[in-house]
């Protein structure tokens, strides 16, 4: 499973890339079936696909995030909101300072709202950051790789989030998740509740449906949308 880039300062030199991709995973439950560094190794997988098909500089991850929701589970652990969007906009003056001033995030977490908020104020005077992938991303990707569920149905360490790592990390996906499906369609005080006001396993979503070939289209599927994000930061800034 490899999540960080080993790429020198010569081959960034050389690379001499015009937008860095930033990979923002969490540390957070999913289930008994899936590591708590799961959205971090989605988010990774993402980033380092993207980065290779496009050209682009790869950042190591942001692997602790904003996962609240998830705080009822022994290992979950969280930073403020304030803190994230802190990291988020320190990375990206730095990368500035070096001459690169497009980032992309690629976002492993549903529950980092706040970095939609850094994304709006970084492209007041022109695209400069995109957040990736989007809610019609996923949507397009579920339908390419034929998932079984919902995007609603499958909130959390179900078919999709099992798929991706079967594909990319099977190593880390252990037993259990083929009995594991668990449905919660009416979540509208997740906020207020947290996930365990839904579930006792973790779980929201139908893993028993995943398989690695699902995980495969659905990566394939996402690097192909971000053709999209890419071109909407055009190399030359006025």
């Amino acid at each position: 499973m490899d999540l960080i880039t080993t790429a020198t300062s010569s081959d960034e030199s050389e690379r001499a890339a015009s937008v860095a991709v930033l990979p923002v995973g969490s540390f957070e439950q999913h289930g008994t079936h899936l590591p708590l560094v799961t959205d971090t190794v989605v988010a990774c997988a993402i980033a380092k696909a993207v980065a290779e098909r496009y050209d682009l500089f790869l950042l190591p991850p942001v692997t602790i995030s904003c996962s609240h929701e998830h705080a009822a589970w022994r290992g979950t652990v969280s930073i403020s909101a304030t803190t994230l969007t802190a990291v988020v906009v320190d990375i990206a003056r730095s990368l500035r300072a070096s001459g690169i001033d497009r980032l992309a995030m690629i976002n492993g977490h549903g529950g980092n709202y706040a970095l939609a908020n850094v994304v709006q104020e970084a492209n007041v005077a022109g695209p400069a950051m995109t957040l990736f992938p989007a809610r019609a991303d996923w949507d397009d990707a579920r339908v390419a790789a034929g998932m079984h569920s919902t995007a609603h149905q499958d909130m959390h360490a179900g078919e999709l989030e099992v798929s991706l790592l079967l594909h990319v990390a099977p190593e880390v996906v252990r037993d259990g998740y083929e009995q594991a499906d668990h449905l919660a369609d009416d979540r509208r005080h997740l906020l207020t509740r947290g996930m365990d006001g839904y579930t006792t396993s973790g779980v929201i979503g139908l893993p028993s449906h995943a398989t690695p070939t699902k995980g495969k289209a659905v990566l394939e599927a996402l690097v192909r949308s971000f053709a999209d994000h890419h071109g909407l930061m055009p190399r030359d800034k006025a």
